[in-house]
């Protein structure tokens, strides 16, 4: 390797300068002015910044990078056994265990020490989680809990026992299924189930998602479910429905990415469930499960499909190992059936000897929400399963509930756009009470795939307001360096714990409802119902919210969305974008793109490295 490569590699844009600081700083350590081991933290940096836990030096040696770039040049990485054995040698790069910069691993993988410590970490308490049963369970009540609180009303209720079950004996528990598939309202149950089954007055109960909106979702659900529940009403109140978002409950250190709950200073609780899982990154897990004590419970739930983490990991997807038929252990399947006197329908030659990862998860299949023939709910299974041929047939033959256009160029757009805004959103903007406002504002919803370029988030919002100034319905001041006007749409991007405001909570601007003043406020939904006003200069780093991004979507959902796919190619049009973004519809879609980007999208599955399956699915003894 020459230094002449890795310069040409940095022109091209395939390494930025945060990966060339980092390899600066990985020579310096090194002291051998070796450009291999540049290059290779280089690329370590780089993959980390692409959502890897690590860097496959395999791939990287046996693959042209130029290929990427669409480079004629044979631009190639060195050969395997002598690189990695040149990196092993290197003061910078340790063995697992080692406490050095970088970690490489007998499978070539080359890791930021604290993503291998994250990962470690996290696989190490699920496995010892998985490895005891909660013993002193009163099989008695738990029969006649499970028969009065899971009735059998269809074929899919023997799996929300089966949650049930592994929620009662496992101190890990994950509940995944698509949306509408009653994964909280399972929950509910279940809570209520540990809380007559438990030997204590009562639980310490802890509710939480990954940001403020999801939060608030997983509050009001809870609080319908409750309205539903088969039991006592001291059991009912001892439900709380009120959840936080994960770092509020862990409690930030200021100027940290710290909390003061840790493994030294664990979480009061008896039970943590964290919804909306598959937002949370490996960072964040690894830290949030430190902070769960031993003898509680964690339970995950969340869309093993939907989009991964911003941030580095896919930590749902690889505990859920999505390519993985569902099945469980023979002691487990004996266990279910000593209880419930049902068989789990997994053949003999499916059930694993041993017990293991797979007896602490279920996969709900039945949509409440999307019937078997609700246009929404085939062509979302069409792009999840990859099916590019049924996903185009769907969003062909289903107008009452999709609408496909292919929108290509931005004056197409403009006029497109132009119906769709003013028919949505002039209710909201000439409502005069901010409760309704917001409640009108939340029906709908513009999601892009992407943040920058014509069809990006950035231009729609632009053409949005363009829109309605020339409509009338808004009046920013043209002249003015702050945006603020009536009716401007907002969303929080980062926590502000002291306004108690969140990253995706969303506010109108208005001003006060029966008052003459002109002075603007922005209203965001309280918890209580009521809404919370705060001056603009107040609120913490936001953004105009016409439209938003899929990722930022997520945990939320709309009677009706406009899905905005770019004109050309990008890393981030996956199936499982695709996905998230059709399914937060709950009545109708309108998705803008060409058949050919839709196409390359649903063929594109989100392939991010990590150890984290490997680790979780080899069989515990």
């Amino acid at each position: 390797m020459n230094k002449n490569y890795i310069t040409d590699l940095y022109q091209k844009g395939y390494i930025i300068d945060t990966d060339v600081y980092f390899a600066n700083f990985i020579a310096e350590i090194d002291k051998n002015d070796d450009p291999d081991i540049f290059l290779a933290a280089a690329l370590v940096s780089r993959a980390t910044g692409n959502g890897d836990v690590y860097l496959d030096l395999g791939a990287v040696a046996e693959t042209s990078i130029s290929s990427e770039l669409n480079e004629d040049a044979a631009v190639k990485g060195t050969e395997l056994s002598e690189w990695s054995k040149k990196i092993s040698r290197s003061g910078a790069v340790g063995k697992p265990g080692d406490f050095c910069p970088l970690i490489l691993d007998k499978k070539n993988r080359l890791y930021l020490y604290r993503y291998w410590a994250y990962e470690n970490h996290l696989s190490d308490a699920i496995t010892r989680r998985m490895r005891e049963d909660i013993s002193n369970i009163d099989r008695t009540l738990l029969k006649e809990s499970l028969k009065r609180l899971f009735p059998e009303n269809d074929a899919e209720s023997k799996w929300l026992k089966v949650a049930a079950v592994i929620a009662a004996f496992k101190k890990f528990c994950v509940i995944t299924g698509g949306p509408g598939t009653g994964k909280t309202f399972t929950m509910a149950k279940i809570l209520a189930l540990l809380l007559e089954l438990s030997r204590k007055d009562t639980l310490n109960i802890l509710l939480a998602a990954p940001t403020g909106k999801a939060a608030a979702r997983i509050g009001e659900s809870v609080k319908a479910a409750k309205k539903t529940l088969n039991c006592d009403d001291h059991i009912i109140d001892a439900i709380p429905d009120e959840a936080y978002t994960i770092h509020r409950m862990l409690k930030t250190i200021p100027g940290s990415p710290y909390f003061r709950h840790n493994a030294e200073n664990p979480l009061i609780a008896d039970i943590v469930v964290v919804d909306e899982a598959s937002m949370v990154d490996l960072a964040l897990m690894s830290k949030l499960i430190a902070a769960v004590p031993h003898d509680a419970r964690l339970i995950l739930i969340g869309d093993r499909d939907q989009l991964a983490s911003v941030e580095t990991g896919s930590v749902m997807a690889d505990i859920c190992d999505r390519n993985n038929v569902l099945s469980f252990s023979r002691y487990f399947c004996k266990q279910f059936q000593d209880i419930t006197r049902q068989r789990i329908d997994v053949s003999n030659e499916e059930q694993k000897e041993k017990q293991g990862i797979y007896d602490g998860m279920v996969v709900l299949k039945k949509s409440y929400r999307f019937e078997e023939s609700s246009g929404i709910g085939e062509c979302s299974r069409a792009v999840n399963r990859g099916k590019i041929d049924d996903a185009i047939f769907h969003l062909k033959n289903n107008p009452d509930q999709i609408g496909w256009r292919e929108i290509s160029e931005p004056d197409a757009l403009s006029k497109a756009l132009s119906e769709w805004v003013i028919q949505r959103y002039s209710e909201y903007l000439n409502a005069d009470d901010p409760h309704k406002a917001l409640e009108l504002f939340s029906r709908f919803k513009i999601l892009c795939a992407v943040k920058f370029g014509s069809l990006g988030v950035n231009a729609i919002n632009s053409l949005a307001e363009k829109i309605l100034s020339e409509k009338g319905l808004i009046d920013p001041d043209k002249f003015s360096i702050h945006p603020w006007y009536r009716g401007r749409p907002v969303l929080i991007t980062r926590n502000d714990y002291s306004l108690e405001l969140f990253n995706g909570d969303v506010g109108i601007t208005m001003t006060p409802p029966d008052s003459k003043s002109r002075e603007l406020f922005v209203y965001f939904q309280g918890v209580s119902g009521e809404p919370r006003r705060f001056l603009p200069n107040r609120l913490p780093e936001h953004e105009t919210a016409y439209a938003t991004t899929v990722h930022k979507s997520q945990g939320s959902e709309f009677d009706s969305v406009l899905l905005i796919l770019p004109n050309r190619d990008y890393p981030v049009l996956t199936r499982e974008l695709l996905y998230t973004g059709i399914t937060r519809a709950r009545k109708n879609i309108s998705i803008w793109g060409t058949k050919g980007i839709i196409k390359t999208t649903i063929s594109r599955k989100i392939e991010r490295t990590s150890g984290l399956k490997d680790a979780l699915w080899e069989t515990i003894e």
